[in-house]
């Protein structure tokens, strides 16, 4: 017996175009101005406009605007289809190989022979790519918002998959926050290792004013650094990353008067003006006071073309390095907590500097050794970075015979708006930053491929064997009460962590203020110190008085061009005596002052108070 069901009708296949080109058109469908409109003078007698509408009070429209318009969407619906991210990551490695947890119901997939389908999604579904991923299935996991609540995606001890997560974080959007949340999901505590964070942009540097909101907030919440909400921001972004720092405010006012002066080449002041509306002068022509915040004028450059966001940010973000690289090298750089890891440290002295009247909470200054290895980077990776960069040239210093790969870095700019360029030099253990003009008349030369691998290889073995040893003094405990107490030229807090997982938290003093803060607290009188603290604190610029042998100052003059460590205040009846020590005299300006030869100051200050070796 037949069948009497009849079979389904042929279907044409699916051809389904799923880019941005819908919003765009309905955008231009019902926003592009093409209503005909009348001009008029108000009592004032300033210009208006109204709408024009025929007998009926029906709109008139223009028939140019509406010609301009119509070609303008034929235009885009002529170009080939932009595919999202999500859907490009699908289709070029295929859904077998991406976990999607998404919110999405439906998505389109592309099958054997260019075919298209058509696929229902659940919450299962994405349960069950969620664990796909976590089990090793899929090397690759995509997720939005609503695929990041109440998930971990991190390298768990408790799952298969314990490979480092390379975090790609694409349109992160406005709202920062979730941003950030996202990021929590793959770095998290009981992993086997930490993730890599990729924020990603095009090269429209406008994309940068939503990375920096992320990098601001990271730099004030540490829920991300070690999965731990107490820590700092661990330098996870670069500080020229966040363009609402105070060095961005400060580079942002010194663009204003730049761009106000006609110093700058990507814009002038009235174009600039006319293009984002702000109103940056007074009625007498000079600039504001008050200048718009710097949130503000990232948005308005948002709306500016593409090249001419690109020419505006390379002059900004040159300013932004300059004053980041100065504050670096001052050692005022604001960095938050910042890691030092060492292969070992042993605590060598454990000084009590305050305790507490009411709770007995202390304050310590330890003296710790530490012993780190080097981590160069091998040649494998510096060949990478040479191919990656058309910039690149490997070079040698003829004097020390040591090799960098030589690279083109970002021109600062100078307060007058001079570009300044700039070249990088990597070297297997450290980068520098110089000036092109200064490298012209440096060591530097070019070398060949083959000498520089040889050479690379070697100092690479070199240092990687190499362990550097190192005494450092670190402020702990209790700090507060003691803040004011510390150095001031040297602002950042440091964790130093140890190869056996200790730690201490504190804050470095070095040794020239190790003087100036025992003193200040009244643990002990300088003639009590080391005599080589003293002679480093002094060395240092700063003045040391004590009262043995005799009241005096111990300080650092400038004589001839030259640095000095002179005594201040000495009884003239003690010349013959301290000339003996190994001082010397001179007469200036009709006045004898004494000295002490800086290649023997700590010899002599301990002479001097008493604790050293008679001559």
């Amino acid at each position: 017996m037949s069948s009497s069901r009849k079979s389904a009708p042929a279907r044409e296949p699916l051809d389904i175009n799923l880019d941005w080109k819908e919003y765009v058109i309905d955008y231009l469908e019902r926003a592009f101005p093409t209503r005909q409109m009348r001009v008029f003078t108000d009592d004032t007698g300033t210009a208006r406009s109204l709408p024009m509408v025929d007998d009926t009070g029906r709109p008139i429209y223009n028939p140019e605007a509406e010609a301009a318009r119509d070609r303008l969407i034929e235009q885009l619906c002529a170009m080939p289809a932009i595919m999202s991210a999500l859907d490009a990551l699908l289709e070029h490695f295929g859904p077998d190989a991406v976990a999607e947890v998404t919110g999405r119901t439906k998505r389109l997939v592309t099958i054997e022979g260019g075919r298209q389908k058509l696929e229902s999604r659940s919450v299962r579904t994405s349960q069950a790519e969620a664990s796909a991923f976590m089990e090793g299935r899929k090397r690759i996991l995509v997720f939005s918002d609503a695929g990041g609540t109440g998930r971990s995606y991190h390298a768990s001890l408790d799952a298969p998959n314990q490979q480092q997560r390379v975090h790609l974080l694409l349109e992160p959007g406005w709202r920062a926050d979730r941003a950030i949340q996202g990021l929590g999901r793959t770095h998290r505590t009981h992993q086997a290792c930490a993730p890599l964070f990729r924020p990603v942009t095009t090269d429209c540097r406008g994309e940068l004013r939503f990375t920096s909101t992320i990098a601001r907030r990271l730099d004030s919440l540490g829920a991300l650094t070690r999965g731990q909400r107490q820590t700092g921001g661990q330098n996870l972004f670069d500080p020229s990353d966040n363009l609402e720092s105070e060095y961005a405010c400060a580079a942002l006012l010194t663009w204003f008067d730049l761009l106000h002066a006609g110093k700058l080449k990507s814009t002038t002041f009235d174009d600039f003006q006319q293009r984002t509306g702000l109103e940056l002068c007074d009625n007498d022509g000079v600039l504001k006071d008050e200048m718009p915040p710097i949130q503000r004028w990232l948005n308005r450059l948002l709306a500016l073309p593409i090249d001419l966001q690109n020419r505006i940010f390379d002059e900004f973000l040159a300013l932004v390095e300059t004053r980041i690289s100065a504050a670096r090298e001052a050692g005022t750089l604001d960095v938050g907590v910042e890691t030092i890891m060492v292969d070992k440290a042993t605590i060598l002295e454990d000084r009590v500097l305050r305790t507490d009247p009411l709770s007995g909470a202390t304050s310590h200054l330890l003296t710790i050794e530490i012993e780190r290895r080097r981590h160069p980077i091998m040649l494998e990776r510096i060949l990478r970075m040479a191919k990656d960069d058309p910039t690149a040239a490997f070079v040698r210093n003829a004097r020390s015979e040591k090799v960098a790969l030589r690279t083109r870095a970002r021109s600062g700019m100078g307060e007058d708006g001079i570009p300044v360029p700039r070249i990088e030099l990597q070297r297997p253990t450290r980068r520098e930053y110089v000036r092109e003009a200064d490298l012209l008349e440096s060591a530097w030369e070019p070398m060949d491929r083959q000498d520089f691998i040889a050479a690379w290889t070697r100092e690479a073995e070199e240092a990687a064997a190499t362990v550097d040893t190192e005494t450092i003094r670190l402020a702990t405990g209790l700090l507060l009460p003691i803040w004011s107490s510390l150095p001031t030229d040297h602002l950042s807090v440091n964790r130093i962590v140890d190869g056996e997982g200790k730690s201490w938290l504190g804050r470095l003093v070095f040794d020239e203020h190790v003087v100036a803060l025992f003193t200040k607290l009244g643990l002990d009188r300088a003639e009590a110190l080391p005599p080589s603290d003293l002679a480093k604190a002094v060395l240092a610029g700063r003045s040391v008085e004590i009262a043995r042998p005799f009241p005096a100052t111990l300080k650092r003059a400038l004589v001839n061009g030259k640095a000095r460590v002179e005594i201040g205040g000495a009884p003239h009846g003690q010349l013959d005596w301290l000339k003996s020590l190994g001082c010397f005299t001179e007469i200036i300006q009709y006045r004898t002052r004494i000295f002490i030869p800086i290649d023997q100051a700590e010899a002599i200050i301990a002479r001097l108070l008493g604790t050293g070796e008679a001559l």
